[in-house]
């Protein structure tokens, strides 16, 4: 028989709500109080969706904090000192929103667009950025090499795939002087020799998760000369 989980308690929500204001201030974030109910109801809704869709492998609310948002949130800073203004995202293989939700809900001056080929998960992502009132919030259900009718500032990913088929796949969704950015664990040494001639890793960030011992960091990219300043 399947199992699946209890809705959240109170309890529950408060300890979440402790452990992500901790967090957060952790990663030099400043969440308002709304931004921090958005979060929780995140955590919830996808604690809920993926009883019976299987949104994620991670099941309990507890680790879907840690494992997802404060992973998601832990790239939020390095975004904000990079892009001074509103920008226009891509999350390419957003699974069930993540980054995209995250991004939306600390930077709601970016428009952020999240794309997967999984309708699912699309379907969840919209149902999230309505119940949690994201406007600057969408998903499209597709292929990125596919999305070629609109153009963004920064393209993301998490654990979508190698850098070379990354950035090959999104180039045509990259605005000139765009900037690419990989969420990864261990430094891809491999990948980034792999990479098109005219692209060129720029930098490399090691966010520290709070809650997680695991490496991790993010691989910005970027054409030509272009240091992705905004």
């Amino acid at each position: 028989m399947k199992h699946t989980p209890t809705a959240v308690s109170q309890i529950e929500t408060f300890a979440l709500e402790q452990e992500l204001v901790t967090g957060a201030q952790s990663l030099s974030l400043k969440l308002t109080k709304l931004q921090i109910e958005q979060i929780i109801e995140y955590v919830k809704l996808l604690h809920k969706w993926s009883a019976v869709y299987n949104l994620t492998a991670i099941k309990s609310s507890e680790d879907i904090l840690v494992q997802h948002i404060m992973d998601c949130l832990s790239i939020i800073q390095p975004i904000l000192q990079r892009f001074k203004s509103g920008i226009s995202i891509l999350d390419v293989g957003s699974g069930a929103g993540l980054p995209a939700v995250m991004i939306a809900i600390a930077c709601p001056e970016h428009k952020v667009t999240a794309l997967d080929a999984v309708a699912k998960k699309v379907a969840f992502i919209k149902q999230a950025s309505l119940l949690l009132n994201l406007p600057n919030l969408s998903a499209k259900h597709g292929r990125v090499e596919r999305e070629c009718n609109q153009k963004y500032d920064l393209i993301v990913s998490r654990a979508f795939s190698s850098l070379n088929k990354f950035v090959n796949e999104s180039m045509g969704a990259l605005v000139n002087g765009g900037v690419w950015m990989a969420m990864k664990g261990k430094l891809p040494v491999e990948e980034m020799t792999l990479l098109p001639l005219d692209v060129s890793v720029f930098d490399v960030t090691h966010p520290k998760v709070p809650g997680m011992l695991s490496e991790r960091c993010l691989v910005w990219m970027s054409k030509g000369e272009s240091l992705g300043k905004h």
